[in-house]
C-alpha cells in the first residue's frame, strides 16, 4: 500500500510546494528577496533571469546540490509581481532553454510565458462549508454537478469575466438551477486557449487570463459560501510539448519517457509523464494536494485516466512496449494513482477524486486497501455511449436497440458511478444535446426533456455540462458565450425549467439519491417492454417512500398502460416532462392515480397510466 515517505527530493510530497519554486522570505541578514529551488539533476548551469535583472542570465546563477540533483538561491531585493523563467545549460555547455517554473504560483498572462513570483495569502470566508463538506459529496448525498468553461459561460461585449466577476452570476445561477457542485474545465495554466486547459504548463497556477491567484481563491470561497462545491479537472495524463514548459527540462527527457512508444501520447499529440521515475510521480502528487490545501477545491476529476492506464493506448501493434510482467497495464500509473488517492483520502477528508475512466478497468472507485485504484467516484462513459446511441436514433426503429438502455443494469453496482453528459459530447461535429435528438423541433425539446429525466432517474450521481440545461441549439464554441438569447423562447425555458425541477426533486427525495452507487437503491419493474420503448423501474431508500419511474421512448401517448407498484394506495404524479410548463403536450395524470388490485410484473397492485409522448414521469405514494 502506498504511503507518504520521503520523495526523491528529500521530503514530502505533500510539502513540496512549500520548498521549490520562487518564494518570498528574507536572508539571515535581514534583507528581503526570494529564494529559488528547481530540479534540473542533469543540467550545467541555471541561472534565474527576470525583469529584476535584464534578463540577464549571468547575473543570478544558482548553485546545485549534486546529491538531489536541484539548484537553489537566493536572490535579494525580489519582489512580488517580478517576473522570472530559468536559463537552463546543458553539461556540454549548450543553451537549451528559458524554462518557466514547474512549481509557479502565477504566471504572466497568455501569449507570455514567464512566471510570476507571487504568494498565496488569502483570508478565506468559508469556514462552515469546510466543516461540513465532508458528507456533501458522499455516495448518499445528492451531487448534481454543473460542469462550465469560465471563459465562455458568459461573457461581457465578447470579454472574457474575471474570477471574481462571475462568481457571483455564476453562484446566484447554480443556486437558481438547483445543481449541488460546479466542475469547472482546467483553470491550471495553459498556453492555448483552443485546449480548454487541457494541455497545462503551469500546474500550481491558475491561469492568469481571469485574474490573479487570490481572484481564483475568491471565486471558490464566494461559491463554498453560497453552499456550492467546487470540482476542478486536473490534467495528470499528459502535457505540451512547448518549449517553457517541462519538455526535455534539463536537456534530458526528465519528465518525459524517453522512448516515443512510452513518452509520446498518439492522439493528442503532447507527451506523457514518466510514472516510474518517483520525483515526477511526487511532483503530480504535490500538485493536486496543492490544489486542495491552498485552493480548498472538493473534488478532482482526473482526465484521461484510461490512458494511462494502458501502454497500448491509442498505439498499433508494435508501437508500444509491454510491462515488465508481459502486459498492457501501466504499472507505475496504477502505483501513481494510488499513491496520490491514499494521500488525499489521508489528508483531505470528504475530498473525492473522479475517474474520467472508459475501460472496464476494474475496482477503479474502490479503496485501495482493497487493491482498487482510490477514486471516489468513475464517469460512466458507456451509459453515456449508449443512451445518446439511443436517443439518436429514430423512435421508429428503437424497439430494435433496447438493450442499449437496459444494459447498464448488468454493472451499475460495480462501481460508484457518475452519469456524465460532458463538453466532448458536444464539440467536433458531434452537435448539441438539443440537436443529437431526432424528429421535428417539438420531438427534439421533448426527446431532451425526456434524456434529462432518465438520466436523473438512475442511480447513480449527475453531471451535465453547461447549455445543455437549456437546450443550446449550437456546438459549444470556447470562443463565444452560451447561447442565452434562447432563452427569449418558450419551448428554451420550459427545459431550463424541467432541468431545475429535476435537481430540486433530486435533491428533495431521498429514495433518488441515499443510495446512488449501491445495489439495493435501483429495482426494475419492467426492462423488457421493448415493443412499446418503455422502461419502468423503482428508486429506493431504506425509510423512505419509494419513487416509480417510468420512462416512454415514443412519440406516441400510452393509454392505459399498467405498471406493477408493490403497495397499494394514491400515486402521486411527482414530475412529468410533458407538462405545458416545461413545453409538452399536458398528457399525464391529472396529478396523480390510484393503485389497482390486479397483480402486475410480479407485485401484488398495478397503476393503470397515462404516458405521454418522448416523456418521463415520476411517482410516489402519497402517506
Amino acid at each position: 500500500m502506498p504511503h507518504d515517505t520521503e520523495s526523491g527530493f528529500g521530503t514530502s510530497p505533500s510539502r513540496l510546494y512549500e520548498h521549490f519554486g520562487a518564494h518570498l522570505t528574507i536572508s539571515a541578514g535581514g534583507i528581503p528577496g526570494a529564494s529559488f529551488q528547481v530540479w534540473a539533476p542533469n543540467a550545467d548551469a541555471v541561472s534565474v533571469i527576470g525583469d529584476f535583472n535584464g534578463w540577464n542570465h549571468s547575473s543570478n546563477p544558482l548553485s546545485f546540490d549534486r546529491q538531489s540533483g536541484i539548484w537553489r538561491g537566493f536572490i535579494p531585493g525580489v519582489n512580488k509581481g517580478h517576473l522570472y523563467k530559468y536559463r537552463i545549460c546543458r553539461r556540454d555547455g549548450d543553451y537549451i532553454a528559458d524554462k518557466s517554473d514547474p512549481f509557479a504560483f502565477h504566471t504572466e498572462t497568455p501569449p507570455g510565458t514567464a512566471s510570476v513570483v507571487w504568494d498565496n495569502r488569502y483570508r478565506w470566508h468559508d469556514r462552515k462549508w469546510m466543516a461540513e463538506r465532508g458528507k456533501k459529496l458522499a455516495t448518499d448525498a445528492p451531487v448534481a454537478i454543473y460542469e462550465v468553461h469560465l471563459g465562455s459561460w458568459r461573457r461581457n461585449s465578447g470579454r472574457c469575466l474575471g474570477y471574481r466577476e462571475i462568481a457571483l452570476q455564476l453562484a446566484d445561477y447554480v443556486l437558481n438551477m438547483g445543481f449541488t457542485y460546479v466542475e469547472l474545465m482546467p483553470v491550471m495554466e495553459h498556453p492555448f486557449y483552443g485546449s480548454w486547459g487541457y494541455q497545462v504548463t503551469g500546474f500550481f497556477a491558475p491561469t492568469a487570463r481571469y485574474g490573479t491567484p487570490q481572484d481564483f481563491m475568491y471565486l471558490v470561497d464566494y461559491l463554498h459560501q453560497r453552499g456550492i462545491g467546487v470540482i476542478m479537472d486536473w490534467v495528470p495524463s499528459h502535457f505540451p510539448d512547448d518549449a517553457h514548459g517541462l519538455t526535455f527540462f534539463d536537456g534530458t527527457h526528465l519528465y518525459e519517457h524517453r522512448d516515443p512508444r512510452q513518452g509520446i501520447h498518439p492522439e493528442w499529440h503532447s507527451l506523457l509523464f514518466n510514472y516510474g521515475r518517483k520525483e515526477v510521480r511526487d511532483f503530480l502528487c504535490a500538485s493536486a494536494l496543492f490544489w486542495l490545501e491552498k485552493y480548498h477545491i472538493d473534488g478532482l476529476r482526473v482526465d484521461g485516466v484510461a490512458s494511462m492506464l494502458y501502454l497500448d493506448y491509442g498505439r498499433k501493434p508494435g508501437e508500444w512496449l509491454t510491462n515488465r510482467l508481459g502486459g498492457r497495464e501501466n504499472l507505475e500509473a496504477v502505483e501513481f494513482l494510488r499513491q496520490m488517492n491514499t494521500l488525499i483520502s489521508r489528508d483531505f477528508e470528504g475530498v473525492q477524486t473522479i475517474a474520467e475512466e472508459s475501460t472496464s478497468w476494474p475496482l477503479v472507485s474502490h479503496p485501495v486497501q482493497r487493491g482498487g485504484l482510490g477514486f471516489g467516484y468513475k464517469w460512466d462513459m458507456g451509459w453515456m455511449n449508449d443512451t445518446l446511441r439511443y436517443m439518436a436514433v429514430d423512435p421508429l426503429f428503437r424497439s430494435f436497440q433496447h438493450h442499449q438502455l437496459t444494459f447498464r443494469g448488468m454493472y451499475s453496482s460495480s462501481e460508484s458511478f457518475i452519469l456524465p453528459l460532458s463538453h466532448d459530447e458536444v464539440v467536433h461535429g458531434k452537435a448539441s444535446l438539443l440537436s443529437k435528438m431526432p424528429g421535428d423541433d417539438w420531438q427534439k425539446y421533448a426527446g431532451l426533456r425526456l434524456m434529462l429525466g432518465y438520466q436523473y432517474s438512475l442511480n447513480a450521481k449527475k453531471l451535465l455540462f453547461m447549455g445543455g440545461e437549456f437546450g443550446q441549439r449550437g456546438e459549444w464554441n470556447h470562443d463565444a458565450e452560451l447561447e442565452w438569447r434562447l432563452l427569449d423562447f418558450a419551448p428554451h425555458r420550459g427545459i431550463q425549467k424541467w432541468t431545475a425541477d429535476l435537481n430540486h426533486l433530486y435533491r428533495s427525495e431521498p429514495s433518488l439519491h441515499q443510495r446512488d452507487c449501491h445495489e439495493d437503491g435501483f429495482e426494475w419493474i419492467n426492462p423488457d417492454d421493448s415493443s412499446n420503448c418503455v422502461l419502468a423501474f423503482i428508486r429506493k431508500a431504506p425509510g423512505c417512500a419509494p419513487v416509480v419511474v417510468v420512462c416512454n421512448f415514443t412519440p406516441a401517448v400510452h393509454h392505459h398502460y399498467r405498471v406493477g407498484v408493490p403497495e397499494a394506495g394514491s400515486y402521486l404524479e411527482l414530475l412529468n416532462s410533458d407538462a405545458g410548463i416545461y413545453g409538452g403536450s399536458g398528457q399525464g395524470n391529472l396529478g396523480g392515480v390510484d393503485s389497482y388490485s390486479e397483480p402486475r410484473h410480479g407485485r401484488p397492485y398495478s397503476l393503470d397510466l397515462t404516458l405521454p409522448p418522448l416523456a418521463v414521469v415520476f411517482l410516489k405514494r402519497r402517506s
